[in-house]
C-alpha cells in the first residue's frame, strides 16, 4: 500500500490517468480507485475534476505559472532574452505534457464547454500564461528592457503560440520529436523575438 498521503496519491493517479486516458475520458471514480481510496475520499479534497486538473498542472507540470509571475514581480538581474529562454523551455515542457491530456476534450464538445465553464470559475484557463508573460513583459518595458512601442500582448502569443505548436506538430512527424533539442528551440525563440522588441539604440 502506498504510504503517501491521500491528496498527493489523488493528484499522482489524476495526472497519471489524464496524460494516459486523456482529460475527456478520465473520471474521478477512476482516479479514487488508482490513488487507493474512494470517490467520497477525493471530493474531501477536490470539488471536481476540473479543480484536481487545475491542481495538477500547477503542482506536477513544469511551473509555467509561477515563474511568469515571480518574474512578473521582479524580472531579476538577467537580461531580457535570458528569462525568455527559460520561459520558452518551460512552456515548451508544459504544453508538451498538457496536450495529450487536453486534446481530448475537443472530441466531446458537451464536455469541453462544461470543462471551459468550471475553469473559469477557478480563474484559470490557457489564456492565463499569455496574460503573465504580457504582465513581464511590460514590468520589463517599465524597466527600459523592451523597446516603449512593442506590442507586449503580441510578443506573448508569439512564444507562447511557437511553444504550443511544438507541442502540436510534432505529435504525427515520423520520430514524433521536434528537429531541434529543446534548449536550442528555446533559445533561437527567445533571441528572435528580442530581435523585435529590444529597445532601438
Amino acid at each position: 500500500m502506498d504510504q503517501k498521503p491521500t491528496r498527493v496519491r489523488i493528484v499522482d493517479a489524476a495526472r497519471h490517468l489524464m496524460l494516459t486516458a486523456g482529460l475527456a475520458r478520465t473520471t474521478t471514480k477512476e482516479i479514487a480507485k488508482a490513488a487507493g481510496c474512494s470517490e467520497a475520499a477525493l471530493y474531501k479534497y477536490f470539488s471536481s475534476k476540473e479543480e484536481l486538473f487545475v491542481t495538477v498542472l500547477n503542482e506536477r507540470l513544469p511551473g509555467l505559472g509561477a515563474l511568469l509571475g515571480t518574474l512578473a514581480a521582479d524580472p531579476g538581474g538577467r537580461s531580457v532574452e535570458e528569462n525568455l529562454t527559460e520561459i520558452a523551455r518551460s512552456a515548451a515542457l508544459f504544453y508538451e505534457q498538457t496536450f495529450p491530456m487536453a486534446a481530448s476534450l475537443y472530441a466531446e464538445p458537451q464536455l469541453k464547454h462544461r470543462h471551459e465553464e468550471v475553469m473559469r470559475d477557478l480563474g484559470a484557463g490557457p489564456h492565463k500564461p499569455i496574460e503573465g508573460l504580457d504582465a513581464y513583459l511590460r514590468a520589463e518595458q517599465q524597466h527600459g528592457r523592451v523597446a516603449p512601442d512593442a506590442d507586449t500582448h503580441a510578443a506573448a502569443s508569439l512564444l507562447l503560440g511557437a511553444c504550443v505548436h511544438r507541442a502540436f506538430a510534432y505529435e504525427m512527424a515520423p520520430e514524433r520529436r521536434p528537429p531541434r533539442p529543446l534548449d536550442e528551440f528555446a533559445a533561437a525563440l527567445a533571441r528572435t523575438l528580442m530581435a523585435g522588441i529590444a529597445p532601438r539604440k
